[in-house]
């Protein structure tokens, strides 16, 4: 089977805002379709995929009445794993609206977004929270974010810097009422 989008999950999570995306080490994670995790696998690459091979879970003909898949949607409603699933519902209709396609590149932008955020922002300590205010804030909102903490911490060392992104992006979620931890 060609997989055509490796850093969309089977289920609709964006890999690329994933913290085990974006690791320095023999560990990291290259998407849920990387040849890696298709070893280990996950319930849904074993039923999508190596079962039925497809791609996404919305392709399959029993996608509205599979309990494996509305069971990790309710889920994604209220709590995290090892990454952020609060957008997962918007991400799956954006794509049945507009297309896997064009979900990628808005995507690869908000991954843009993150690097830099990494980059520039990253005391060493907020890898994570970088990767859940990418995801849940709109693009337009992280730009503004990042352009503000630029002007307010330059010439500033790295931990004021982390420092002034962190009150901007905690301004924005309490504003909008996104959470920027992980939901437990």
């Amino acid at each position: 089977m060609e997989i055509k989008c490796p850093e969309i999950g089977i289920c609709g999570l964006s890999c690329r805002l994933c913290p085990n995306y974006h690791m320095n080490t023999k560990s990291q994670c290259l998407g849920c379709k990387s040849d890696g995790r298709m070893a280990v696998g996950c319930p849904f690459i074993t039923c999508a995929i190596k079962k039925k091979e497809l791609e996404f879970c919305w392709d399959c003909e029993e996608s509205k009445t599979c309990e494996k898949w509305e069971k990790h949607r309710e889920l994604g409603k209220k709590r995290d794993s090892f990454k952020c699933y609060q957008k997962l519902e918007d991400d799956i209709a954006f794509i049945q609206k507009n297309g896997v396609n064009e979900f990628e590149t808005l995507q690869k932008v908000r991954e843009g977004l993150l690097k830099e955020m990494l980059q520039e922002f990253n005391e060493g300590r907020s890898k994570s929270y970088y990767c859940i205010a990418s995801t849940v804030l709109e693009t337009g909102e992280l730009k503004e974010a990042l352009d503000k903490a630029k002007r307010n911490s330059e010439g500033s060392d790295i931990k004021e810097r982390s420092r002034s992104l962190h009150f901007i992006l905690d301004e924005i979620a309490m504003q909008k009422n996104y959470h920027l931890k992980r939901r437990k």
